[in-house]
């Protein structure tokens, strides 16, 4: 199979997932939301003086969302890096490693490599298979909610 294919699912199971799903990844609107952000910068880069909110579906969408989208999809990109690097430190070559990764956190299944289509994740350790669960977690339970829990804040009453 050529590699385009099996990259181009992979990318794909990043962002077409459901907004009310429970699968994992950036999910449709939140890939919406960024693409317009992104258009809505390019015409400020124009005209800096022009008023223009982000639209969509007519209705306007605050700005505080817009941040937190964009800091969700680098706290995104930042865990499957870091994710990645977990499972290369452990032996295993960079195409099963950022397969699995990306696979487990968006909860889709087939990745690249030793776990891609027609095969299984049996053949990874259990350190390993612990980095994908967490990594399915991460996906599951969205990136915030979960590192949230991590910070002192949270805790303080």
């Amino acid at each position: 199979m050529p590699v385009f294919a099996p990259l181009w699912m992979l990318f794909l199971c990043c962002i077409v997932c459901s907004t009310g799903s429970a699968g994992g990844g950036i999910k449709m609107f939140r890939t919406l939301l960024l693409s317009q952000q992104a258009r809505r910068e390019l015409k400020l880069l124009v005209h800096p003086s022009a008023v223009a909110p982000v639209r969509i579906g007519g209705r306007t969408i605050p700005e505080r969302v817009c941040n937190s989208v964009l800091a969700f999809i680098f706290l995104y990109f930042m865990t499957a890096a870091a994710l990645t690097f977990a499972l290369l430190a452990t032996g295993l070559d960079f195409d099963t490693s950022f397969g699995a990764v990306v696979a487990s956190i968006n909860n889709t299944g087939p990745g690249l490599g030793s776990v891609g289509p027609g095969k299984t994740y049996q053949s990874l350790t259990v350190l390993q298979t612990w980095i994908c669960t967490a990594a399915m977690l991460l996906g599951r339970l969205e990136i915030f909610s979960v590192l949230v829990l991590f910070t002192p804040a949270f805790w303080r009453k």
